[in-house]
């Protein structure tokens, strides 16, 4: 009888620890992965990071130049499933205890427009609201062939790779919705 309770208890600290780990994952801090070249050479294909939920958990629109984790299924909605099946898809530790990898819809980009900000695309540099964005991280000079000035609607943003020459990014699937920014880029680990 005592090794049962003993038993039920190891269980019930268990179950706790796994609610509270999942918890934080899914509403505050997750590790995560990059995978792809489209950040570098900023961030590499492989880099384990560090990103905070929180601007998804209380719907907080990123600053200019922030590195964001987005959904790029901007056509549809998100739900709170589509939230809980991220954290365990996109997470360090599931990835390498159980060998699930991520999905290509999720995406590591830099924030380069806010709602209302008006962006155009010429001789290699992005004009934002007429102004010329410095922009140092920049792997090379960037190619913007045929793309069209855009206008940010309300409530998204407009996301760009660091290695603009080999990026799928706001470019291929137009604004992204807050609701589908899922964290912000904290740090290397």
């Amino acid at each position: 009888m005592r090794i049962i309770k003993e038993l039920a208890s190891w269980a019930a600290h268990f179950l706790v620890a796994l609610v509270l780990a999942m918890a934080l994952c899914l509403f505050v801090l997750q590790p995560t992965y990059v995978e792809g070249r489209s950040m570098e050479d900023t961030l590499h294909d492989g880099d384990k990071v560090l990103i905070s939920k929180l601007i998804h958990t209380f719907g907080v629109e990123p600053d200019y130049g922030d590195i964001v984790i987005i959904d790029s299924r901007v056509n549809r909605p998100r739900t709170f499933r589509d939230d809980l099946r991220e954290m365990l898809m996109v997470n360090l530790f599931t990835r390498y205890l159980f060998g699930l990898e991520g999905e290509a819809h999720y995406w590591i980009k830099r924030v380069i427009g806010k709602a209302g900000d008006y962006l155009e695309f010429r001789e290699g540099t992005v004009f934002r609201n007429g102004v010329p964005l410095e922009e140092p991280y920049l792997r090379e000079k960037a190619e913007y062939l045929a793309l069209e000035p855009v206008t940010v609607p309300e409530d998204c943003i407009f996301v760009m790779g660091d290695n603009r020459n080999d990026s799928r990014d706001s470019r291929h699937i137009g604004s992204v919705p807050l609701s589908h920014v899922l964290g912000k880029y904290k740090f290397n680990f």
